[in-house]
């Protein structure tokens, strides 16, 4: 007897960018190019020639950024239901790719989204001036110790886990000092490498309080509905149904760190079979088969997305196996 198959959709966010990025997906499907020319037109640039083209250093402007990882996330998810995969059971973005979750399940309008997200990327940009603060990712050290790291490390600044990826792989965010200080001293804690990340910005910290202030104001006038499936949110892994649940989410995100172990633990937990990762490269693919034993596949490649729709479309025997 065949049984539905529960899965989860995941979104991409920073660091998933890269030029030519959906270059194959868009040759064999023009929906991806189409949903780029209506980011382009909400932004008043053509940004699907400067994610194919460059320059690198204009696509890892964060304000560029968001919106052309928002377009790349809502260009797999249309051409994922177009050649009939279903709705999501759930859903989830790492940071950034939380707002293509909230578009997928259409509690934000697409066009006004990508908007939202350049001005969320303008306004951490110029929450913490250039050079002022930083990032680092700490390998092989547990989650307490890397508290406590940034706890002895901080100095009277600022120090902080910003995002739990993975068993032993969690990133660091604060002032530049603050991150240099803990590098070394991680070392010492006994973390297998300590690696300083190429980003101005320091995100999911208390620097980034001024940021959400900002993007409160923004989101105020916004058009906000119920999602039509359920999103689970970085900062307290916990599903908003209504509209102001999701703007607090969306603010409380910025300065709160994205607990993503959590988050797919919890995706298995709600009985998840599949976990697909919905935009480009496969980032979370990655982190996700380090923390689940569900099956983990990408789509932003053609002939990843056609296994993946094969193994969500495969008949389930009584078993629960196809």
């Amino acid at each position: 007897m065949s049984q539905k198959k529960s899965f989860a959709l995941v979104f991409p966010g920073q660091g998933s960018q890269s030029v030519g990025m959906l270059k194959a997906l868009a040759a064999a499907h023009p929906l991806v190019e189409q949903t780029f020319k209506e980011a382009s037109e909400a932004l008043g640039f053509d940004l699907w020639a400067l994610v194919q083209n460059g320059p690198e250093e204009e696509l890892n402007r964060t304000a560029v950024t968001q919106p052309a990882l928002l377009a790349a996330d809502i260009a797999c998810y249309r051409v994922w239901r177009a050649q009939g995969g279903p709705a999501p059971d759930y859903t989830a973005g790492h940071s950034l790719g939380e707002y293509a979750a909230l578009v997928a399940a259409s509690s934000f309008d697409f066009a006004e989204a990508v908007g939202l997200v350049a001005e969320r990327g303008r306004a951490m940009q110029e929450a913490v001036p250039e050079g002022t603060g930083g990032m680092a990712a700490l390998l092989g050290l547990p989650d307490a110790d890397v508290r406590a790291l940034c706890e002895e490390c901080a100095g009277g600044e600022i120090l902080a886990a910003a995002n739990y990826n993975a068993p032993g792989q969690v990133v660091i965010a604060g002032t530049r000092g603050a991150v240099e200080r803990a590098l070394p001293a991680a070392k010492q804690k006994g973390a297998k490498r300590a690696i300083p990340l190429a980003v101005s910005v320091p995100s999911h910290c208390e620097l980034m309080r001024p940021a959400a202030a900002r993007l409160a104001s923004y989101l105020a006038p916004i058009t906000v509905r119920p999602p039509l499936f359920p999103v689970l949110h970085n900062w307290n892994v916990e599903i908003a149904d209504q509209p102001e649940g999701v703007r607090d989410a969306l603010i409380k995100q910025l300065f709160s760190p994205v607990r993503w172990v959590e988050t797919v633990t919890r995706l298995g937990a709600l009985g998840t079979q599949y976990i697909f990762e919905c935009g480009p490269g496969k980032v979370l693919t990655g982190l996700n088969k380090r923390i689940t034993d569900g099956v983990c596949l990408a789509l932003g490649e053609p002939a990843d997305l056609d296994a993946a729709l094969a193994a969500i479309q495969s008949p389930l025997t009584h078993e629960g196996r196809a």
